[in-house]
């Protein structure tokens, strides 16, 4: 659904790219706290969560390559809002997309430059913050399980992707550049998008799925899912050798249970994971991915949309189209470029966080952890 140049007239593309502008901004300030709470909450350091959070948008880079077929014709891929959302909270989860999408239109010439504010408001903003709320909704009515989860990834991935074609038909209704019905619009836009959000809700479902069949404690939204370490104490100590008096009227209160802090773990192996299936998705399979023209592309051209599209200012760059210039194998020209891509999605990605993180660990009026708090050498 990447929108290029030409479709969105001028006025309404600053004007998104205002929104957009405000929305990263406030994101970057929630994406603090959020990144701060998984190190809080889930015993993963400080210096790790941001690079967990880089790899989620490597990995949605990756996956925004396969682009797999829906209907004759017409083909579709992955936003990855939902999915970002999920994985590393709303705030951090528009980052993401944002960093993907500001990559692919710099680096590969797909998305317009002046449509990024339209792009990151749409598929950045519109699907993480639809995808969230309602899966936040599901979560507080469904049992407290790990399939709880996955269904509602399942069910708010799916209505995430015709949201964010019913927020492209009305951006369309307030600056299209030519003359379409907007009916049509809506019809052909929403109707194709609600196939597409089905392949966007299994990838969303089964990769959410597998992380948290192994570290739950990774994903979140599901924190809060599984109960932390308790450690069951008496209410008195009683000297050695002596048992332990207990006044008559605490005799039938329950024992306090105190929870103790949740053990460090190293995520090394889970980042190493999600990096080589990035790799594989975007150097290998995306060379099966399908030709046929995404749902936008399709819509575009059947209801003469792209009639002012222009072509992209980067469109001789050396990684246009998802391909290495001056390699004439396609299978090694793609694959290449992919790696390539997710090389630097990650470092784009890792580097926000990272200063995010050192920023909130810096903060005026913040003092450092007490010595009792901070990990030791054998917890690293």
């Amino acid at each position: 659904m990447h929108v290029p140049d030409g479709f969105i007239d001028a006025p309404v593309s600053v004007a998104t790219g205002a929104v957009a502008a405000a929305a990263v901004a406030v994101s970057l300030r929630g994406a603090r706290r959020e990144l701060a709470g998984a190190a809080q909450g889930s015993g993963t350091g400080a210096e790790r969560t941001a690079p967990l959070a880089g790899l989620v948008a490597a990995f949605i880079f990756a996956v925004q390559m396969l682009n797999f077929p829906v209907a004759a014709g017409t083909s579709g891929h992955l936003l990855g809002g939902a999915l970002a959302a999920i994985l590393v909270g709303p705030y951090t989860g528009v980052l993401c997309v944002s960093v993907v999408l500001l990559m692919q239109g710099v680096l590969f010439a797909d998305g317009g430059l002046t449509a990024l504010g339209v792009n990151i408001t749409d598929m950045a903003i519109v699907t993480t913050v639809v995808a969230y709320a309602l899966f936040r909704g599901l979560v507080k009515v469904l049992p407290r399980r790990r399939r709880s989860i996955t269904v509602a990834s399942f069910v708010a991935a799916l209505v995430s992707v015709p949201a964010a074609a019913v927020a492209f038909t009305a951006l369309y209704a307030l600056g299209g550049t030519a003359d379409v019905p907007i009916g049509k619009v809506f019809t052909a836009m929403v109707g194709v998008h609600v196939l597409i959000g089905i392949g966007e809700a299994a990838i969303t479902a089964l990769t959410v799925g597998a992380v948290i069949a192994v570290r739950p404690d990774l994903v979140y939204g599901a924190r809060g899912l599984t109960a932390p370490l308790e450690l069951r104490t008496s209410p008195l100590t009683a000297p050695a050798g002596e048992p332990a008096a207990v006044p008559a009227a605490l005799a039938d209160e329950p024992t306090a249970v105190p929870t103790a802090a949740a053990p460090r773990r190293s995520v090394r192996r889970v980042w190493l994971a999600g990096l080589a299936a990035a790799v594989v998705c975007a150097g290998g399979l995306s060379y099966y991915a399908s030709a046929s023209p995404d749902g936008l592309e399709k819509v575009a051209h059947d209801q003469g949309i792209d009639a002012k599209a222009k072509d992209h200012a980067t469109k001789d760059s050396p990684l246009a189209d998802y391909s290495v210039k001056d390699i004439t194998d396609p299978r090694l020209a793609g694959g290449l470029a992919g790696i390539i891509g997710v090389g630097a999605t990650l470092a784009a990605g890792t580097g926000v966080f990272l200063v995010l993180r050192r920023r909130r660990s810096a903060g005026p009026g913040e003092a450092a952890a007490p010595a009792a708090e901070r990990p030791t050498p054998e917890q690293v």
